[in-house]
């Protein structure tokens, strides 16, 4: 068979192409295995903490797979307000290779825990501004239900965990350093 054939009749024309890549084969070792496995990418972690602006359109692409149904999202922004004052700016720090260390170790518990395939935690460090992305954590999975749970976990345990600092700069030109309440270091028994 040709790649392309027309076939005329008095009523209607019909164009038969062939499928590429073709949709299956009856045999084990055909076309359809070798496809298969070329769409099915490793798992990976994707790391970043820098001091530039975060793209949610790039951290989600980032885990984006053909073998997943559901990429999940959490997207921490600076708000303009903070116990009756008004925010301008958030400003972080973080020693980060240990910041990279512990987030390492957050995606190994993930996957631990739930059946995902690519993850993405990405934080900014330096002045993030009122509306602008802090974080940014993307992971992907077949079902969303695990996908869910992991975003929702990796935040909290990054929060708890992470050592990366946080100042609340305020219109009124002062500013404060923040802890997380979550952070263990910062409990009192």
């Amino acid at each position: 068979m040709s790649s392309l054939e027309i076939n005329s009749c008095s009523y209607s024309q019909v164009m038969r192409l062939q499928s590429f890549p073709p949709l299956a084969e009856d045999n084990n070792s055909g076309l359809l295995g070798e496809s298969m496995s070329a769409i099915e990418d490793k798992p990976k972690d994707v790391i970043k903490i820098t001091a530039e602006k975060l793209s949610v359109d790039e951290v989600s692409q980032l885990v984006v797979s053909p073998v997943c149904g559901a990429v999940s999202l959490f997207v921490g922004t600076t708000r303009n307000n903070f116990e009756g004052k008004k925010v301008v700016s958030l400003e972080y720090e973080a020693y980060v290779p240990m910041a990279e260390a512990e987030v390492r170790k957050i995606c190994v518990a993930v996957r631990q825990q739930w059946p995902v395939k690519h993850i993405a935690v990405c934080h900014r460090l330096g002045i993030v501004p009122v509306t602008e992305a802090s974080v940014v954590i993307a992971v992907s999975s077949a079902h969303r239900a695990a996908s869910l749970e992991a975003v929702k976990y990796i935040i909290d345990t990054l929060k708890a965990k992470v050592p990366i600092w946080k100042k609340e700069l305020y219109e009124e030109e002062t500013s404060s350093w923040k802890r997380n309440k979550e952070c263990f270091w910062t409990k009192k028994d």
